[in-house]
């Protein structure tokens, strides 16, 4: 059986708790990453000792500052964040709901920013939230442009089933599906991953054709129902926005191409 490698099983644990989204103890790390509790605690103490991590009062454990150093050198070397972060504001201020933008971390879509609207509806995934791709609608555009093999075997890895039990895990009508949304510059999920929550999601294409990340209403499925074009236009508009900006709008893409 092989070894795993120190630099791997603190992935491991940063993956870990970032995916359970509050403070664990070692206890509860080693169970999240199939280790030996005794390896996870000498890996603990060595992270918490470089200010990776950070130990609560309870003894518990969660991400220290210095990652909070490493992400902001990374953010700021993003101009599209800084673009994304202006048009994303605009769209929310335009239609009154909120909005995000995503971007994929292998099979999660991950949010990447996220601005509430005016109204009383919440979404309770926050900036960092990160879910299996094919529950939303932003997911599946994510991969959309990889070909039609590697899209298929990419569904067929990382689907999953939902809450709700309403989100598609077939690979090959999620690689289909995926395709068409991406061709029609606008992908629309209703209930898959919450239920009573919708959300279309217009993709951001670079240069070389690929969907760098999206741009998503995320509103109460009535209101999708009842107001889809008005939402589906708003969304598209502000991805051909970002695009514009940054320089990419123009260039040839598969959309474009109708490939």
């Amino acid at each position: 059986m092989a070894r795993t490698g120190a630099l791997d099983r603190i992935l491991q644990i940063l993956d870990g708790l970032q995916e359970a989204a509050r403070p664990m103890t070692a206890y509860e790390v080693a169970r999240a990453v199939g280790a030996p509790l005794s390896t996870v605690y000498t890996i603990i103490n060595d992270m918490v000792d470089k200010h990776l991590l950070t130990r609560t009062l309870d003894g518990s454990v969660w991400l220290g500052p210095r990652l909070y150093g490493y992400g902001l050198s990374y953010a700021s070397s993003l101009d599209y964040l800084t673009v994304a972060n202006e048009e994303m504001n605009r769209l929310a201020v335009e239609v009154g709901e909120t909005v995000q933008v995503c971007g994929r971390d292998e099979g999660m879509m991950v949010v990447l920013l996220m601005c509430e609207g005016s109204g009383h509806f919440r979404v309770t995934s926050r900036v960092g939230s990160r879910v299996p791709i094919n529950w939303t609608a932003s997911g599946r555009l994510l991969v959309a442009h990889l070909p039609d093999q590697e899209r298929a075997a990419f569904f067929a890895r990382y689907a999953k089933p939902s809450p709700t039990g309403r989100a598609e895990i077939r690979p090959e009508v999620l690689a289909h599906n995926a395709r068409e949304a991406f061709m029609q510059g606008l992908s629309v999920q209703i209930g898959e991953s919450d239920a009573s929550v919708a959300c279309l999601a217009a993709p951001v294409v670079d240069p070389a054709g690929a969907c760098a990340f999206t741009i998503s209403v995320v509103l109460p499925e009535a209101k999708a129902l009842q107001h889809t074009e008005r939402y589906s236009q708003a969304a598209r508009a502000a991805a051909a926005r970002i695009e514009q900006r940054l320089g990419w709008r123009g260039q040839p893409s598969l959309a474009a191409q109708g490939a």
